[in-house]
């Protein structure tokens, strides 16, 4: 899978190729035996698909191989497969006009933006999606349609087995796709990798086996492997009976990586929902979308130089400018004297400048760069002027390394959409809402909730953060001043839920030592699952 930033040829086809022992590993687990099989391969790219069919030696009834790019096809014919027809087309038409049905279909499907599409693809994607009785949007990327395709052209009973991006477990426009996998299919198996299977990319992938037998259940099973060697040493018949009864109510599938008395625990919590999420006590939305972050956010010596004082506001733009829970004016004044980007350059319309020669200066730089020629200042009446300025109650990091924080804004700056702005409702105290926060199940809720990316780190979105389950009491804000400390003196996070969890969860919320320690087990599991991924040796 690659990742499509630029409209080259190679890029738009959006192919990345799939390692021997994958594909080999995936015919191992389709076939299984069965020497009757009608066999897709809707992507085939160079044939490596194929390439393991004939190097397996397994008989089957015929091979349809489908690629869009001609070259790539022709290098698939050339293997000489038995019984198999390789087609030029886009995997889209083949799959609205085929009339064939197939008993297994297995790939590695391309991974193209929907903007990347033109209207005739978007066209028929939007069909297969129509056929599956779901919803396509523009966030929708190729490999789920690919999925969906696939999955329609099964036979009653019938196997999918693909290489997809991990983003299918966790992001919200694959939220539908989960659904509709947990009910159209009896058995799906999930297997993900502690290393990159490509690092070059920075892109975890996962193994999506799926088995529909026109039975009544439905059951799932995650299984990590160290890498993608270790695949020829697992037995295929440990994944025939996964044992996790499917959750149809849940958004996400992260939580499988889990024990099933954790996610009974999880489940157990949401469906009492006697602890509510952090959406009920404050809102929290995207910071301030400047259009251009090196021009608008500046250290003090460019304010000095252009003579900014008046239009210079109070910045805090990362998260290492955050020391702790509470960000204070002497925090941000620490920020300005290590010429951090300590402030937020907020003009008026240019006829209220035209007598100031330092911002008039600094406008002319901006124009000089490009920058009111960029995407979100080219859409503006006027480039220079940042909308939607509004200082927030508290602060949330949208990416993050070792846990989430949030923050109480004590001073007063201005954030931009590197954090969200948390704004706190009517009669929630500030420091019982942030100190209630540092516990085991909310870091795990935001484990849950959050999605990961390459080098560890954990993004949540402001939607995605108001899921948080949060054990919210007034009596909590007692705690804050000890939180703010130990995390100011670099205290590990464990030493601080070591002081939290017993007040927060056990004697303000009635939670048990057992509950607890489940809490903890959860977040450590999927923290450090997270934090390992890419090391060379997890």
């Amino acid at each position: 899978m690659k990742l499509i930033n630029e409209t080259t040829k190679e890029k738009l086809r959006g192919g990345f190729y799939t390692p021997n022992s994958i594909a080999a590993f995936i015919l191992k687990w389709g076939f299984n035996g069965n020497e009757e099989n009608d066999v897709l391969e809707p992507s085939c790219g160079d044939g490596v698909f194929l390439e393991e069919i004939r190097n397996g030696n397994y008989k089957y009834k015929s091979v349809t191989a489908v690629e869009i790019d001609a070259v790539e096809a022709e290098k698939t014919k050339k293997i000489a497969l038995l019984k198999c027809k390789v087609i030029v087309s886009d995997f889209h038409e083949f799959c609205l006009k085929s009339s064939q049905k197939f008993d297994l279909v297995i790939g590695n499907p391309p991974y193209i933006r929907y903007q990347f599409f033109d209207r005739k693809q978007q066209k028929m994607a939007d069909e297969i999606f129509t056929r599956a009785q779901l919803k396509y949007s523009k966030l929708t990327n190729a490999w789920v349609s690919f999925v969906i395709g696939s999955s329609l052209l099964l036979k009653e009973k019938g196997k999918i087995g693909f290489v997809l991006p991990a983003e299918l477990l966790q992001v919200s426009f694959a939220q539908q796709l989960r659904e509709f996998l947990a009910h159209f299919y009896n058995k799906i198996n999930i297997i993900s990798f502690k290393t990159l299977v490509f690092p070059e990319i920075q892109q975890e992938v996962i193994l999506l086996l799926c088995e529909k037998n026109d039975s009544d259940s439905h059951f799932i099973e995650h299984l990590e492997l160290r890498d993608a060697q270790e695949l020829s040493n697992l037995d295929v018949t440990t994944l025939r009976s996964p044992k996790k009864k499917i959750d149809f109510k849940s958004n996400k599938w992260t939580f499988y990586f889990l024990d099933q008395e954790e996610i009974d625990f999880i489940e157990r919590l949401q469906e009492s929902e006697a602890i509510p999420k952090l959406g009920k006590y404050a809102k929290v939305e995207v910071g301030i979308t400047t259009g251009s972050n090196p021009f608008f956010t500046v250290p003090f010596s460019i304010v000095k130089e252009y003579s900014l004082e008046k239009f210079a506001k109070p910045l805090v733009g990362r998260s290492v400018q955050v020391p702790s829970a509470i960000f204070t004016r002497n925090d941000w004044l620490e920020n300005r004297k290590a010429e951090a980007r300590t402030h937020l350059l907020v003009f008026p319309e240019l006829s209220a400048l035209k007598n100031d020669a330092g911002a008039m200066r600094y406008i002319k730089l901006g124009e000089e760069q490009g920058i009111n020629k960029g995407y979100k200042c080219g859409i503006r009446d006027e480039w220079q002027i940042v909308p939607s300025l509004r200082v927030s109650d508290a602060l949330f990091i949208r990416r993050n390394n070792l846990y989430p924080k949030l923050i109480i804004n004590e001073a007063q700056a201005y954030t931009t959409d590197t954090m969200h702005r948390v704004t706190i409702k009517p009669g929630i105290d500030i420091r019982a809402l942030t100190a209630s926060y540092y516990n085991s199940l909310s870091l795990a809720f935001a484990e849950i909730c959050g999605r990961s990316h390459g080098g560890g780190v954990l993004e949540l979105m402001p939607n995605e953060a108001e899921e948080i389950l949060l054990p919210y009491n007034p009596n909590n804000s007692e705690l804050l001043d000890t939180i703010d400390s130990m995390i100011r003196n670099k205290r590990d996070i464990s030493e601080i839920l070591e002081v939290t969890n017993k007040k927060i969860l056990m004697d303000n919320f009635g939670l048990s030592s057992g509950d607890i320690k489940i809490a903890e087990n959860i977040w450590r599991k999927l923290s450090e699952r997270r934090l390992n991924r890419g090391n060379k040796n997890p």
